[in-house]
């Protein structure tokens, strides 16, 4: 089979969709990696490291993703690649469909098959392809609202340690998955006073086991976070259903409400976000004031730190691309109900209920179509 890894053009996405290690595993099972000049300069992975892995280094996007029957992407496909959609392509990448009604409409009309990274779930509900980017996304959310509250960047002027003498600052996380434990144990580390809120009360539990008592955890109530956030220094929004768009739990009301100079970091932004005055922003202009409190709302924040991030994801995915450049997607899918979880488009068929649901759209399930 032929693999195609194009360049990532979304703003200031560095990532890039396999590692020299992916593409000689790949090559070890008799595929061909077609890879764009240039896709892994922004992860510290150069042109000559990718050939001597055994890749072909193609010239630009369009050959990319034109000679390839199954492409590799980091972030969804935006405007200028529809074009490259096509009905016997394969497309696997973060596609966030819930939340982009533009790029659900381009992939119906091209046909193409497009498997979802954030949608990929295992039997007990895990999400093999998201967590890596969730750990990284919720360590990086403490990192970037501690910046943001510095006085010069708008916020309150909170060193969120604290100091001898001087009581450290509040972050309030709402969900405790994946994302959110991993912004409770950075911000548990810097010792701030850390507040974990979900509706899971045994994951509650579980969290409060492993910190030994030391965050605060809370049955997650719109009362709750109200009294929450009200006296919060920072606050980081990671609610997740997965396929789904995000809850908007806080609302414009809470945040009039807040501190001065608060922060609020939205993890959930691929998904809509989940504060109702989230709109998406880039790592090039990241914040915005929402009353008296700052947003930051980057949807792709782990390219902030692509080194890391290129090859936690491809940790996580190359077992699956492997998976489907052996067999073909749809025996591939067949074999493996966690990967067919991920199906989200197939000959115009939808196959994600949730996205159907957001847009209004006829949905199909995944079993149907495989067994067509």
């Amino acid at each position: 089979m032929k693999i195609g890894v194009p360049t990532e053009i979304k703003s200031q996405e560095s990532r890039v969709a396999i590692t020299p290690a992916g593409v000689h595993q790949l090559v070890q099972h008799g595929h061909d990696v077609l890879v764009e000049k240039g896709a892994g300069l922004g992860s510290a992975i150069s042109d000559e490291a990718y050939e001597h892995a055994g890749a072909k280094l193609i010239g630009s996007a369009a050959d990319t993703w034109g000679q390839a029957d199954l492409v590799l992407k980091v972030k969804e496909p935006i405007e200028s690649e529809y074009g490259y959609l096509r009905p016997d392509m394969t497309l696997f990448t973060y596609l966030h469909l819930a939340a982009d009604k533009p790029q659900t409409d381009a992939l119906l009309s091209s046909g193409a098959v497009s498997i979802a990274y954030e949608t990929v779930q295992t039997d007990r509900g895990g999400l093999p392809l998201l967590s890596p980017m969730s750990e990284v996304a919720g360590r990086l959310s403490t990192l970037v609202g501690s910046q943001c509250l510095l006085k010069h960047h708008g916020g309150d002027g909170t060193l969120i340690s604290g100091v001898p003498g001087v009581k450290a600052g509040k972050v309030v996380v709402i969900g405790g998955g994946t994302a959110g434990y991993n912004a409770a144990q950075m911000a548990h580390g810097l010792r701030a006073q850390v507040t974990v809120l979900d509706v899971n009360l045994e994951r509650l539990a579980q969290l409060d086991s492993e910190f030994h008592g030391s965050v605060s955890t809370v049955a997650s109530t719109s009362y709750a976070i109200n009294d929450a956030i009200a006296d919060a220094d920072l606050v980081i929004g990671s609610v997740l259903i997965p396929g789904a768009r995000a809850p908007k739990l806080v609302t414009n009301e809470m945040v009039a409400a807040a501190k001065p100079g608060s922060v609020f970091v939205d993890i959930a932004v691929d998904q809509g976000g989940c504060f109702a005055d989230t709109h998406a922003t880039t790592h090039a202009e990241p914040t915005y004031q929402v009353h008296n409190s700052i947003f930051y709302a980057v949807a792709n924040m782990p390219g902030a730190v692509p080194v890391t991030s290129t090859y936690a994801l491809t940790n996580a995915t190359l077992p699956y691309v492997t998976k489907l450049a052996d067999l073909g997607w749809r025996e591939a899918l067949c074999r493996d109900k966690t990967l067919a979880r991920g199906l989200s488009t197939a000959a115009g068929e939808l196959t994600s209920e949730p996205v159907a649901l957001a847009w209004g759209h006829s949905f199909t399930s995944a079993a149907h179509v495989l067994a067509a």
